[in-house]
């Protein structure tokens, strides 16, 4: 096992190698930048919300989530819209063997330069309201088409949006923890349990009924997904799945580097209930939504499955490109 984990780590070391190229370029990375005034443009554009005015950022990342799903006690979730994670990072944290905590292959990430760190995208929820109805059921015809005009009212719709739980450093507990080392190197998530990606996120229902602070999770209970590009090894009922690194490249000039087809997941966690329902009403409505959804729910009842594509550029070539 010890052979098997050293040749990993030595695979491990030629993949940073790769990354710390993809970085290190002729731009000139160790000089002096002034704050960024300027907006990037071509195909750094993607940077545009990178914190360039903080000098200390070296680096710039923009993550997409095009599709996946999210299950949260009985009601699956598919990912239509996409989800952007961007911001920066202050250095290239090695990830040495051997692995002393989860920290020393955790990038110290900074959010983006407005604030839009994750985008607060919407996603539909199979069913809204009465997802539990099955309309087609209904033999008498003026009674299942009455119910399917409420499935596809705005009163019915409710929507999900995957919000961060806690704000992004300087403060001392951050809402993300990234560790490209273990994206690249599935072992670390599966024999140390290093995260490729850690969220700390609520979920945002959204109805006319439920009112605008009706959340899964909060910042004093957040969600916390560790999400990672192996094999997994949940609670039960969940059985194991297994993600992806995807596939690694860079542009013509090496200034911007693309990881595309990956698949992060996690089925290892658990979801409180619901929180601020129906407003001043949440006392009633909270219990009614928790039943509906069967939450709180344990580990090994969820599931998250985030796909998409990971764009990553050196701060300076960032600048260099305004």
């Amino acid at each position: 096992m010890l052979k098997k984990v050293l040749h990993h780590a030595t695979s491990l070391r030629r993949c940073t190698l790769v990354v710390a190229m993809a970085l290190m370029t002729s731009l000139g990375v160790l000089s002096v930048a002034s704050p960024a005034l300027a907006t990037p443009t071509g195909e750094f554009a993607v940077f545009a919300d990178c914190p360039l005015s903080n000098l200390e950022v070296i680096g710039c990342l923009n993550a997409k989530t095009e599709s996946g799903k999210f299950i949260i006690g009985n009601r699956t979730v598919p990912i239509e819209n996409a989800i952007t994670l961007q911001g920066g990072f202050e250095s290239e944290n090695p990830c040495n063997y051997p692995f002393q905590g989860k920290g020393e292959c955790r990038l110290p990430f900074v959010e983006a330069e407005d604030g839009n760190t994750l985008s607060k995208t919407p996603q539909n929820v199979p069913g809204g309201l009465i997802g539990m109805v099955n309309c087609g059921a209904i033999k008498n015809e003026f009674e299942r088409k009455a119910c399917e005009e409420i499935v596809k009212s705005k009163l019915n719709t409710v929507t999900a949006t995957t919000e961060l739980a806690l704000p992004a450093p300087p403060e001392s507990l951050s809402s993300i923890g990234l560790s490209e080392a273990a994206l690249f190197e599935p072992i670390l998530s599966e024999a140390f349990g290093i995260p490729a990606l850690q969220l700390l996120v609520k979920v945002k229902l959204s109805n006319t009924l439920l009112g605008e602070a009706c959340y899964i999770g909060s910042k004093a209970e957040p969600i916390v997904l560790n999400l990672i590009t192996g094999k997994t090894n949940p609670p039960k009922p969940n059985e194991p799945i297994t993600g992806k690194p995807g596939t690694l490249s860079s542009n013509a000039e090496g200034t911007i580097l693309t990881v595309s087809h990956n698949s992060l997941v996690d089925n290892s966690f658990a979801a409180p209930g619901v929180n601020g329902c129906g407003g001043s009403f949440s006392s009633v409505i909270d219990p009614l939504v928790n039943k509906a959804l069967g939450l709180p729910s344990a580990a090994g009842t969820n599931t998250v499955i985030l796909e998409g594509t990971l764009k990553q550029a050196s701060a300076e070539a960032v600048r260099n490109h305004e």
